[in-house]
């Protein structure tokens, strides 16, 4: 039995039948030319089912009695039951995307059995394209989103005559990382003046949290564009309680238009994506007659993962104004610009600890929003969450089969109807999004809005580039 950390339990903690907890991911792959997508179906399953040497991670389940202990401490399965974790799925014809994301919808809702090891992973095919979908739930204690998405990567391979597919809880796969992450020659004494530095230096940036708050609450008071902890967000259809049915929309754009309106404006691409979401929000709510005088904020969770070290929970949060009051494009996404800008300034400012601390600031509402009359009663700190992880920057393949998208399938949560979640590929950035199936009607009237919103942005870097 091993003690879990505050940063995984909390997940647990925060599980309810209306708020699931677990993060997932959609990804697709096209068959070798060698073959139809039931032998790559075929392939998969069998591969997966067989690799029985399976890393803790997938091993770890809350500790029994799950409703004493399991909030508080880990214990690991020996034996693992594939035939329960693995699934094999075809969809109805005609095997449209949208029957895709209709299984996908209803699989997110339907909560890990915490009696197991907290994942399932479900091969699907039956698509009309001839593509072969891996849809995967793991529970968010285990994994946040960058975790999630390196698992995948580590079972693929830039090479595509390479047939040494395995699975992503292959222990094989675990071992070799661990051996190319400490394969430097440091020495005992300079590996333990390290650890006492670190020590040290946590120390410090403990004594230095009254400071830096206070230099925070300085800043919300002194710059416009920076949205403080407490500051607060309009009321909006969105934040709202949930019931626990999903609906899931994805869709994805060629990396290169958004790379060229990036550098037409002199932006970053995650600021191409965040007021693409402020554009397509500001649409959608117009459509349901429900876009308030403020603007929406939105939370945009920011990894804390150093090199090297991309398992487990390390995350903060920032605040970021999406201007939906703006009807003006250009004057839109300045906005949205500086806003985002203001708040990783301030970032960059804290020590690694400080940050959490302040991620911990901007989200701590959320620990209360399954109190009965909070989320009905008291004002949302944020309306939603935009979470953009960067993905593999080259062609992936699992035993010669190409992947051709990753969607990211992330967690609508009490007072948080929707959430939006952002990978790329060599490729494509990729648009995963996930609402309360209920209370965000017409969820995939927003892709439509997306698309509306990057040929906007377009239009407004031609515009800023004719100057």
């Amino acid at each position: 039995m091993a003690y879990m950390p505050v940063t995984e339990s909390m997940f647990l903690i925060a599980e309810t039948r209306e708020q699931p907890m677990h993060v997932g991911g959609l990804q697709l792959f096209i068959p070798r030319p060698d073959q139809s997508s039931t032998e790559l179906a075929e392939e998969i399953v069998t591969t997966f089912q067989s690799c029985t040497d399976v890393s803790a991670l997938f091993r770890k389940r809350p500790a029994s009695p799950v409703t004493v202990l399991g909030n508080v401490a880990w214990s690991h399965d020996d034996e693992i039951d594939f035939e329960y974790h693995v699934r094999r799925a075809v969809l109805p014809r005609p095997g449209r995307i949208r029957e895709l994301l209709r299984y996908v919808s209803l699989q997110h809702g339907a909560l890990l059995d915490r009696y197991r090891p907290m994942w399932e992973l479900h091969i699907i095919e039956g698509l009309e394209d001839g593509r072969v979908a891996l849809y995967s739930k793991l529970h968010h204690s285990l994994v946040d989103g960058v975790s999630a998405l390196r698992l995948l990567e580590r079972a693929l391979t830039p090479d595509p005559n390479d047939r040494n597919g395995t699975a992503p809880w292959d222990n094989a796969l675990v071992r070799r990382r661990s051996t190319e992450s400490t394969g430097d020659d440091r020495d005992l004494r300079s590996r333990l003046t390290s650890a006492v530095s670190a020590t040290i230096d946590v120390a410090g940036q403990v004594v230095g949290l009254a400071p830096a708050a206070a230099k925070v609450a300085m800043r919300g008071l002194s710059d416009p564009d920076f949205v403080a902890p407490g500051n607060g967000a309009p009321r909006t259809i969105l934040d709202v309680a949930i019931g626990s049915a999903r609906r899931f929309a994805a869709d994805q754009w060629e990396i290169d238009r958004l790379r060229a309106v990036a550098a037409a404006l002199g932006i970053t691409i995650n600021d191409v994506v965040v007021a693409m979401c402020g554009s397509a929000l500001r649409a959608y709510l117009i459509d349901q007659d429900a876009l308030p005088e403020r603007p929406l904020i939105a939370a945009l969770p920011v990894s804390m993962h150093g090199e090297g070290d991309k398992t487990g929970n390390a995350i903060t949060a920032i605040m970021v104004s999406l201007a939906t009051d703006e009807p003006d494009a250009h004057r839109r996404v300045d906005s949205i610009v500086a806003s985002a800008r203001s708040a990783k300034s301030v970032v960059r400012e804290l020590k690694p600890l400080q940050a959490l601390a302040l991620g911990a600031a901007n989200i701590a509402p959320l620990a209360f929003a399954t109190v009965p009359g909070v989320v009905q009663y008291t004002p949302p700190q944020f309306n939603l969450m935009i979470s953009n992880v960067p993905g593999p920057s080259q062609d992936l393949y699992w035993n010669g089969a190409q992947l051709d998208g990753v969607y990211p399938v992330s967690i609508p949560m009490e007072g948080l109807a929707l959430n939006i979640t952002v990978t790329s590929t060599a490729h494509h950035v990729n648009f995963g999004l996930i609402g309360a199936r209920s209370q965000v009607p017409s969820l995939q009237r927003l892709l439509t809005h997306l698309d509306h919103a990057l040929e906007e942005l377009e239009k407004v870097a031609e515009v800023d580039q004719s100057r």
